[in-house]
């Protein structure tokens, strides 16, 4: 891989607002990755008719693309509602382009509600878990 292959990897990464991107080309193999986007940090927003008077504190999609709960259709959700995870644990997969994007935990929180189904596509910004900070 040179110079110029690599460039054009990380402008996609920037231009589609990923994390991590990997790329393979027979036995070579290069990952790159970036801080999380913002929208992995805590951020206020209304949920529902029932709670418009209520701020609750949701992670939101960093990228748009397709919210995968699951690492495979046989596997266990990575967090349910009512799991508390750590930093680092993954929350969900957002498949963007074909390339899946592991979403992680930045600090320890209880999550309170899955505002999103396995599949459904996702807008950037978008809610996709309720939490509680613990």
């Amino acid at each position: 891989m040179d110079l110029e292959e690599l460039q054009q990897i990380i402008r996609l990464l920037k231009e589609q607002g990923l994390t991590e991107i990997t790329v393979s080309n027979g036995e070579k193999r290069i990952t790159v990755r970036q801080e999380a986007a913002a929208g992995l940090l805590p951020r206020t927003a209304k949920l529902g008719a029932e709670e418009r008077e209520e701020e609750s504190n949701v992670i939101t999609a960093p990228l748009l693309g397709t919210f995968y709960s699951r690492p495979s259709p046989e596997e266990d959700p990575f967090v349910n509602e009512g799991d508390q995870v750590s930093p680092g644990d993954t929350l969900c997969i957002i498949d963007a382009m074909k390339v899946m994007n592991e979403i992680k935990a930045e600090f320890p929180a209880k999550i309170v509600k899955v505002l999103v189904e396995d599949g459904d596509p996702l807008q950037y910004g978008q809610p996709m878990f309720q939490f509680e900070r613990i």
